[in-house]
């Protein structure tokens, strides 16, 4: 899909800060922002390159402040440079750049508004989907479940981009980080965009898991009790090196 730029019509004057001349630009890109759409970029360029996205499918955004930054609708990520920088406020108002913002930027904002969220990545990877259309929940296959809340919820279908999706989302989410979309793909979020994609990728993974014992004819797989992913989330909390 080629890409899509909003008309000058569309394009409101913020003041000190924006351009005369040129480009429809709200206001120019700050420092922080510039670094952090950079960092966007790659990540989305790892959700392609590890198989978790197939062409323009899916999405990344970024929070600096109160401004979202997020990937533009129907550019292919290898395309992305520092003049396509997307940014939007919490009121979903386009404050930075000219491409049209993700068409999923519902889900995204609403994410950011009800979470302390600050990145999120939603993509069509496809053993989470496969195991979106079969069941409400992910069964608790491993203890990585914890790491993500507890047992990952399958929100109900709604056509994507919509205020619906959005709603159904926010309900699989209550007390998790990552859910499941039905027959769609994954949303998940974290502290920097590393957790987020890590995050993702582990959903991936653990649906991955799932799909491959639950094959094996005549036998099912063990599960673990809520009890044991819960006290899974509570070692996972300080896992890692410490920094200090």
């Amino acid at each position: 899909m080629a890409e899509r730029r909003r008309d000058e019509r569309g394009v409101r004057d913020v003041g000190e800060g924006a351009q005369a001349v040129g480009e429809p630009w709200r206001r120019r890109v700050r420092t922080e922002e510039a670094d952090a759409w950079d960092e966007l970029v790659v990540t989305a360029r790892r959700t392609v390159s590890d198989g978790l996205v197939v062409g323009t499918s899916g999405n990344v955004s970024v929070r600096v402040g109160d401004i979202v930054l997020v990937t533009p609708s129907g550019v292919p990520y290898d395309r992305l440079t520092p003049d396509d920088t997307v940014g939007v406020d919490l009121d979903s108002r386009q404050v930075l750049g000219t491409l049209l913002p993700t068409s999923e930027l519902p889900m995204h904002l609403a994410v950011y508004r009800n979470t302390d969220a600050q990145a999120v990545v939603h993509t069509h990877a496809v053993h989470a989907t496969a195991v979106s259309t079969l069941v409400p929940e992910l069964p608790s296959i491993h203890y990585m479940s914890g790491a993500l809340g507890g047992p990952v919820r399958v929100a109900p279908y709604a056509t994507y981009g919509t205020e619906e999706l959005a709603e159904n989302m926010l309900q699989a989410l209550a007390g998790r980080s990552a859910c499941l979309l039905q027959n769609h793909g994954t949303i998940a979020y974290g502290t920097s965009l590393d957790q987020a994609f890590d995050r993702t990728a582990q959903l991936e993974w653990m649906c991955r898991l799932w799909l491959t014992a639950s094959s094996v004819p005549g036998l099912s797989p063990t599960l673990l009790s809520g009890e044991q992913v819960a006290e899974a989330g509570e070692r996972l909390r300080g896992y890692g090196q410490r920094r200090g």
